[in-house]
C-alpha cells in the first residue's frame, strides 16, 4: 500500500492511499477505522477522489463512529470479564 497524502479535517485523520488498482481512503477517529475502496478505473484522478470527502460524506462517517462504538461498548457489556 501506498501513501499518496493526507486530506485535512479538524475531527478525523483521513489518509489517501493507492494499493492494488484501488484508492483507499482511510478514516481514523481513536480507536476505529472506516476504510473506502474506489476503483482506479471508476475516477480520473487523484483530485476527483479527494472532492468524495465533501462534509456530507464526513457527517455520515461520524455518525457511524458512533454507532461503532455504541456497537463496541455494547459486546464489552454482554461480555463483562472478571
Amino acid at each position: 500500500m501506498r501513501y499518496i497524502k493526507e486530506i485535512p479535517h479538524p475531527a478525523f485523520r483521513v489518509g489517501l492511499y493507492v494499493w492494488n488498482n484501488k484508492y483507499l481512503i482511510k478514516i481514523e477517529a481513536g480507536m476505529y477505522e472506516q476504510t473506502y475502496k474506489i476503483s482506479e478505473m471508476d475516477v480520473s484522478s487523484e483530485d476527483e477522489v479527494i472532492r468524495l470527502v465533501d462534509e456530507t460524506f464526513l457527517q455520515r462517517v461520524n455518525d457511524r463512529f458512533a454507532q461503532m462504538h455504541e456497537d463496541f461498548l455494547n459486546t464489552i457489556e454482554r461480555h463483562e470479564f472478571d
